[in-house]
């Protein structure tokens, strides 16, 4: 793996060049994607886009506008200037099949910024980005702020759980959750690519609202709504509708689901329950798309986790110390020495940038020893243990995590 840590400034310089790139292709896939905007526009944030990503690449690599505009629905590798590792890009589309924004490109896109933000804190790097750049918060952290800024762990809890399981609905009752009036602004309007006809559907893993396409099904123009969240819509949160000839609700199909995992993986896999219905746009919200990738959707192995090792009558706190770290978990006698397991939950769609993180930080900022991994994560697990070996830190999905404290505290997980 290439680490910024390990290979000096010529690593630093890569990880601003696939920034910047990403970016790039990030904002002119949204341009070449938004109903609305008018063709003269379009044109110039494109052009604007292939500005940037010339000055990424560098006098030496030039790059045709037409290449540019080819590139984003292929390889965004190929945008690359030679020497630069792709790592994540390679493979990776701005634009999908669908001709709707693909979900990786934005998770690449929001984890290379926390890692140059990072570096950018600890004063390692400060020409990898502008100050301009960093001017605003991300939203989750000032979220976190914003709840810790009461001083009351019981506050900060009920604040987090309420963003972690009531990521949209209804105003009026969003409006009775425990949230500062500054979090509460983070619920917006149900975004447009999410829309059918002034009708949305919630996800029935995370409850954040589905992407909606429109594509030929064998010849019949039918509706998609699939959670942005590929391992959720991998699990299930994938349907079709057929095109209501009136006004009317569309009503999900959904496609064939996987089955569920047996044994170890069966105690943490969510239902999918009922087919999500239609719910009018008007009068709901739904949190930033930061937030909901990154509060609400690693919040949900971590609230999972934690009720699954509850249940069995270990000792689990929840986020101690006002969040330096996720779980507590102490094995041991009832009179006598515990084992204290400090848990830290990453949902990463880049493990390379969550390893070069976990090297700016050294290790875990909040001291956890061990990172757990959502199960569908598992792939990960021998990349990040080489890097977390360096910091003391073990590595281990939420199943084998949950496996393994249950068997040292003589209970059965599955």
């Amino acid at each position: 793996m290439t680490s910024f840590m390990d290979d000096g400034a010529q690593a630093l310089d890569d990880v601003r060049v696939r920034y910047l790139v990403t970016r790039s292709a990030l904002r002119a896939a949204k341009a070449l994607t938004a109903p609305e905007a008018k063709p003269e526009k379009r044109l110039e944030i494109l052009m604007e886009c292939h500005g940037a990503m010339q000055a990424a690449r560098g006098p030496g690599s030039p790059l045709s506008f037409g290449d540019f505009r080819r590139a984003l629905t292929g390889d965004l590798a190929v945008l690359l200037p030679d020497g630069v590792s792709p790592l994540d890009l390679e493979g990776t589309r701005a634009v999908d099949q669908d001709g709707q924004v693909s979900e990786d490109v934005f998770d690449l896109d929001f984890e290379q910024q926390m890692l140059l933000r990072i570096l950018h804190k600890l004063d390692r790097t400060a020409t990898v980005v502008s100050d301009r750049e960093f001017q605003s918060e991300l939203d989750q952290e000032t979220a976190f702020t914003l709840l810790r800024k009461q001083g009351e762990q019981a506050v900060y809890e009920a604040g987090r759980r309420d963003l972690i399981r009531r990521p949209a609905g209804p105003v009026q009752e969003l409006a009775e959750l425990r949230l500062p009036p500054l979090v509460a602004d983070f619920y917006r309007d149900i975004p447009y690519d999410s829309v059918y006809r002034g009708w949305w559907f919630a996800c029935p893993i995370c409850c954040w609202p589905m992407r909606i396409t429109v594509r030929n099904n064998a010849g019949t123009t039918v509706g998609a709504a699939r959670c942005w969240h590929m391992p959720h819509a991998d699990m299930g949160a994938s349907y079709l509708f057929p095109l209501p000839d009136d006004a009317g609700a569309p009503r999900l199909l959904p496609e064939p689901a996987p089955p569920r995992p047996s044994a170890r993986e069966a105690v943490l896999y969510p239902d999918l329950g009922d087919v999500p219905t239609a719910l009018p746009t008007e009068g709901h919200k739904a949190l930033t798309r930061g937030i909901w990738r990154y509060t609400t959707i690693p919040g949900l192995p971590e609230l999972a986790l934690y009720d699954q090792l509850a249940a069995r009558g270990l000792k689990v706190g929840l986020w101690p110390g006002l969040d330096a770290f996720d779980l507590l978990v102490e094995v041991g006698p009832k009179r006598g020495r515990k084992t204290s397991f400090k848990v830290d939950i990453k949902d990463y769609t880049s493990a390379r940038t969550l390893a070069d993180l976990i090297h700016a930080q050294q290790g875990d900022r909040g001291g956890a020893d061990w990172l757990v991994l959502p199960d569908h994560h598992g792939r990960h697990v021998p990349l990040l243990s080489g890097v977390c070996a360096k910091y003391d830190m073990q590595v281990a999905t939420a199943s084998e995590f949950g496996e393994m404290v249950c068997e040292k505290a003589g209970v059965s997980w599955a």
